[in-house]
């Protein structure tokens, strides 16, 4: 008889219920959420499971990786099916997860979710900690900019090499705003400081990553972008037609429809939001500066831009720009400035 399992993962201890063809639970426990643990435990059952499913989150991937290395048939679970599927759940509880888990692979109702590869993983890793320390950087920024002008004093247009002096300038000679400022101008220092740190090593792992370089040949894509979009796509196999990466990734239209009633919406914005961002910051240098080798692309974006505003265009534009980043890294071939409007819209 077949068998199947779920795990809810928990920090400590992940609950792990496992359940037969006709969905009698077989086994309930509570193990640590450790790789080794979990193995030894599903080794102990005295039987092979078909499949087990876990809910992506932040420790999934890693005991993921460890299960799948030793040959257990493991899936990772889309957090919203999950959820969606447990809201008629009257009892939340880690047990009640687990169950539910096991269930949902007993009967085949889940979407597996891509495991990312260690250096997609390592990349996200370092984009993000240079997101946070960019956003520490400017949050101070903005709080003495809010405390000084609370007594008159404005700061007004500075560049990151006359911020700190002007700061020093405007508090001279009040002892409490020259306290207040020298506390918080040495820790800006330290974050611009560790900012610029990670970014050269960021730009420094785009010129020494084969897809980053590939999708840097787009108009309008730098090292941010492109290894933003490098990591979260990991391998462009995993979809089958281009077309995907705009709905992958939030880009298309949500639409309702019931009996008489056919509703389109707004974009999705499911997926990986930090793309979303990337690719809208690529479509507006697109749209709003003199980039070169971009002509029918941008031409195309515009007739949009006429017809239903600016800001539906950069949308429209970055999800084309999903489309085409996705075939380029299929294919192994840098952007074609030549391509025609035409054949981009049916690629879209």
């Amino acid at each position: 008889m077949e068998h199947y399992a779920g795990i809810d993962v928990s920090l400590k201890y992940s609950s792990v219920c496992v359940v037969d063809a006709s969905g009698k639970i077989v086994r309930e426990d509570k193990v640590a959420s450790e790789p080794e643990a979990l193995i030894a435990w599903f080794s102990s059952l005295g039987f092979g499971l078909s499949r087990i499913g876990l809910e992506a989150g932040p420790l999934s991937q890693w005991l993921y990786g460890a299960m799948a290395k030793v040959g257990l048939t493991v899936e990772l679970l889309e957090t919203r099916h999950v959820r969606d599927a447990f809201k008629a759940m009257p009892v939340k509880t880690d047990r009640n997860d687990a169950r539910g888990i096991a269930q949902l692979m007993r009967l085949g109702w889940f979407r597996p979710v891509h495991c990312k590869s260690l250096g997609a993983q390592e990349t996200r890793a370092m984009l993000t900690a240079r997101k946070l320390v960019q956003s520490k950087r400017r949050d101070i920024e903005n709080s003495l900019r809010g405390i000084l002008r609370g007594f008159g004093l404005k700061v007004g247009e500075t560049t990151e090499k006359q911020f700190a002096g002007r700061i020093r300038e405007l508090v001279a000679g009040h002892p409490i705003l020259e306290t207040i400022a020298q506390g918080l101008l040495e820790a800006h220092a330290v974050l611009l400081r560790e900012f610029n740190g990670f970014e050269k090593r960021v730009r420094s792992m785009a010129r020494t990553d084969a897809k980053a370089r590939l999708l840097m040949s787009t108009p309008g894509v730098g090292p941010i972008v492109a290894l933003t979009y490098a990591a979260a796509i990991d391998d462009p196999n995993r979809f089958k037609s281009s077309k995907q990466a705009g709905a992958h990734f939030g880009l298309t239209p949500k639409r309702y429809q019931s009996g008489e009633t056919d509703y389109t919406g707004r974009i999705s914005k499911i997926g990986d939001a930090g793309v979303r961002e990337a690719l809208h910051q690529a479509a507006h240098v697109m749209l709003t500066k003199p980039v070169k080798g971009c002509a029918e692309l941008k031409a195309w974006a515009m007739r949009i831009a006429r017809r239903a505003g600016h800001r539906k265009a950069k949308v429209a534009l970055a999800r084309k720009l999903a489309v085409i980043m996705h075939r380029m890294l299929a294919d192994g071939a840098p952007f074609n400035p030549t391509a025609k409007a035409g054949t981009m819209a049916a690629a879209a």
